[in-house]
């Protein structure tokens, strides 16, 4: 069939399916856009032409459209995602660091930014970056190291080994990611007979690879000589829907399980062996239990710096690590037993090899009494009269947990929030918990919320923002309400960088540059009287229904409100930044001035050096 290469990619992509264990679905389940000179008559053409096949939906920023693909893809457990169209230029780097956000979290996006002429007949177009050692370079090559795959269109027929390499990648749970197909703007619009195999239906089987059973006999009787072993939980047992393969290895075995970010509610909080978050933002319970433990199962975790308190957490000297992941690249790390496998498959032939064997009941009680003891905190974090105002921030958590039902998710990245979620927030169901913390990237949140709510429209959705990360990308808002899609976005204002004020604070630079205040013509710093920002006001400006909450009461009362509307609906809160969070009780490495003037800065010296002690390596 002749077609344009924009007219022949969206057909090919409508065509293209996923399918795990018999269910099939839509791969590219549709695409956002901004169009420019570089994609109006090539993709963009071919998007009108296509219709229902390939829904369009116009964005308002070309980061936040990434990120709103991530958030479908996560809450469709990588099976379905959307495609990104771009202009050539600022349009297409916009997206890098929706790219990079993709790629950390191994979740699958497809970029489509457009490229400069391939025949360079009007070289240099606008926006062309100009390289005079190498004249095949554009900006796009900056998608390079952040995309799992990366290939330019030079040509129409290039298309087809493109395109099927980039859904190969994007159907790879080893290796799935930011997938980048660069597409010259002159080629997007040629036309090329296309053969009718490249555009039929495709149906791409997502495998679940089997433990290797020589690796699996070595884990299993390194279970078994553990004392206290502990697992610990991360997003690939999400991913792979493998939570209740865990409940059966966890209530035949006892052994307690401890969660990372993206594992977060792969176990039930209410479970006796759930002892929560682990690591720097962790709970007191599992960190305590991480400190003893002699074997410790990490089920598709990539053990980032957060979750091991970067190499300080788990204490025991003799402790050895089995990793359970289907990336060969995670099994190695800390010097791990490999076990090469699709997490439910190895659950499920870890709980079959053990049969019979169960950890002491001793330990078997000290977990279900951590967890429990932990609770008690939890309560006491989000325990708050009805007129306190403002309220601190686990008061807030706490009023949204209460608000939020079986089966609503709550969405966070960046700031202060994301640790006290992971060590407090009450989740059932990991799916029901969705803080981005690979790259903790301010103003995920709300274009986040709207791919969650997008993949999964029955769900309520409940945004937590930061005044900060609001600032950084609100836009969305306008594209949920042009969509007719309903969020819950509650804007906590605490006039600056709250968390990272207090990381200034830890570090003896005395919350330098964090706060938004006016210049002090005294000082000459930024420590004057807090800025006349009404975020609430631009929200409502954006499209928004706006609900103001000044006490603890108002906001409970808001939420009930918000959860009946129909339509986007902003809560801003403003909050108390001296009220505490629970101690986790443990370390993360943020390096402190080794000399200074100021006496703060000498202090925090002193004490991050006693820390760094604990630090170790795990070989």
């Amino acid at each position: 069939m002749r077609l344009t290469v924009g007219q022949a990619l969206i057909r090919f992509l409508a065509n293209q399916y996923s399918e795990r264990d018999g269910v099939e679905q839509r791969l590219i389940a549709g695409c956002s856009g901004i169009f420019g000179h570089g994609n109006v008559a090539g993709v963009g053409q071919a998007l009108l032409e296509a219709g229902d096949a390939m829904p369009y939906r116009q964005a308002r920023n070309e980061q936040g459209m990434v990120h709103t693909a991530v958030g479908y893809a996560r809450i469709n457990r990588r099976l379905s995602t959307l495609a990104c169209t771009t202009s050539i230029g600022p349009g297409a780097t916009n997206m890098v660091t929706g790219a990079a956000l993709a790629t950390i979290n191994r979740l699958p996006v497809l970029l489509l930014p457009s490229d400069v002429f391939a025949t360079r007949v009007a070289d240099p177009v606008l926006q062309q970056l100009e390289v005079p050692s190498a004249g095949d370079i554009s900006v796009n090559d900056a998608f390079r190291p952040v995309s799992r795959y990366f290939d330019r269109v030079w040509r129409p027929e290039m298309l087809m080994p493109a395109a099927l390499q980039a859904m190969r990648v994007l159907t790879d749970p080893a290796e799935t990611g930011a997938v980048t197909l660069a597409l010259p703007q002159d080629v997007q619009a040629e036309a090329y007979e296309f053969p009718d195999e490249f555009l039929a239906r495709r149906v791409w089987h997502v495998a679940r690879p089997v433990p290797e059973p020589a690796a699996l006999a070595r884990a299993v009787e390194l279970i078994r000589s553990a004392r206290k072993p502990l697992i610990v939980a991360g997003g690939g047992v999400a991913y792979s829907d493998a939570t209740a393969a865990l409940r059966s290895l966890v209530d035949a075995t006892g052994i307690p399980v401890g969660e990372t970010q993206a594992g977060k509610g792969a176990l039930p909080y209410t479970h006796p062996a759930a002892l929560g978050a682990i690591g720097a933002t962790g709970t007191a319970a599992a960190n305590a239990l991480a400190r003893e433990a002699d074997v410790v199962i990490g089920v598709g975790t990539r053990w980032s710096d957060f979750t091991t308190a970067s190499h300080s957490v788990f204490g025991n000297p003799e402790v050895r690590f089995i990793n359970v992941n289907v990336a060969a690249f995670d099994t190695l790390k800390l010097a791990g037993l490999a076990l090469t496998a699709d997490a439910r498959e190895a659950l499920t032939a870890l709980t079959d090899a053990l049969q019979g064997w169960q950890v002491d009941p001793e330990y078997r009680t000290e977990a279900r009494t951590k967890s429990h003891g932990w609770q008690d905190i939890v309560d006491a974090a989000y325990r708050g009269e009805d007129t306190v105002s403002p309220p601190g921030q686990t008061q807030v958590l706490g009023a949204v947990n209460e608000a939020a039902r079986p089966g609503d998710v709550v969405i966070n990245a960046a700031g202060s929030m994301p640790g006290d979620l992971h060590m407090l927030w009450r989740a059932g169901d990991p799916l029901e918990y969705h803080v981005e913390y690979g790259f903790s990237c301010m103003g995920y949140e709300i274009a986040g919320g709207l791919g969650v709510k997008l993949g999964d429209p029955a769900r309520e959705v409940f945004v937590m923002v930061g005044d900060g990360s609001y600032l950084m990308l609100a836009q969305e808002l306008v594209t949920a309400v042009q969509e007719g899609v309903k969020l819950i976005v509650v804007l906590v204002e605490n006039h600056g960088f709250a968390s990272i004020g207090s990381l200034s604070e830890s570090v003896g630079s005395q919350r330098f540059g964090t706060s938004y205040r006016f210049r002090n013509v005294e000082s000459h710093n930024l420590d004057g009287e807090i800025l006349p920002v009404d975020l609430a006001a631009n929200a409502a400006s954006l499209g928004a229904t706006v609900i103001r909450a000044g006490s603890l009461g108002e906001l409970r009362a808001a939420l009930a409100k918000a959860r009946e509307s129909h339509t986007t609906t902003v809560v801003h809160v403003e909050t108390d930044t001296s009220a505490p969070s629970p101690d986790s009780s443990a370390w993360w490495d943020v390096p402190v001035a080794e000399v200074s003037e100021l006496e703060s800065t000498r202090a925090a010296r002193a004490e991050y050096e006693q820390d760094k002690r604990s630090q170790r390596h795990y070989l």
